[in-house]
């Protein structure tokens, strides 16, 4: 479902006015694509903020334009935390778009009673879906998921009319025994502790010789 975003013109370009409208709680945008006129824009903080919530990249552009648009990009602050610039890119019904989609898990995987512990290798997947059909998330479920069994990105299902661009035999979510899991913590961390050791003679015995 597309998010509806009231939308303001911007007459004024510059950091001092981008500054400005930020401190008034506006989110700097532009609008663009299908060949029609390049257009800046303002929408206020707390829509984004629900935009955000919703996980939503279709959106419906009310106010000083009327438009279908696509979240085709989003800059933020150093910090990661807010959103300080928005690129809407016009969309019409039935085109595709290719996106990256946050994946879900859903349901206790019988492997975690038979000694394992389910890790989500990858956080998202890669997919053209038609943009009246664009998903927060993909729901993997994991109620088949066994010991030392994996899911792939080809086994997860996707919106009716999408493709998937990621690698099908990419693993998205594995079951691995939690011994496993810990000797291999273990591994990493004896693998560096050598070379901390092997410095620290090689200086004393600089020492010795001077």
């Amino acid at each position: 479902m597309a998010e509806s975003l009231t939308v303001e013109r911007r007459a004024s370009q510059g950091k001092r006015n981008v500054r400005r409208l930020r401190r008034d709680g506006q989110v700097p945008a532009v609008l663009y694509g299908h060949g029609g006129e390049v257009v800046s824009l303002s929408v206020p903080h707390d829509q984004v903020s629900q935009m955000l919530r919703h996980g939503s990249r279709l959106v419906e552009l009310r106010g000083a334009v009327q438009e279908t648009a696509f979240v085709n990009d989003m800059q933020w602050d150093v910090y990661g935390l807010d959103v300080v610039h928005l690129d809407f890119i016009r969309v019409a019904e039935g085109e595709k778009v290719e996106l990256r989609v946050k994946v879900e898990l859903k349901g206790e995987a019988p492997g975690t009673k038979e000694g394992g512990s389910v890790e989500l290798v990858m956080h998202d997947l890669e997919i053209e879906c038609p943009v009246g059909s664009i998903p927060d998330k993909l729901v993997v479920s994991v109620k088949e998921l066994h010991l030392e069994g994996a899911i792939t990105a080809g086994e997860v299902t996707l919106p009716e009319g999408a493709t998937l661009i990621t690698d099908a035999d990419a693993v998205v979510v594995t079951c691995h025994k939690l011994a496993e899991l810990e000797e291999e913590a273990v591994a990493v961390g004896e693998a560096a502790e050598p070379e901390v050791i092997s410095r620290k003679a090689g200086e004393e015995e600089e020492g010795e010789e001077s």
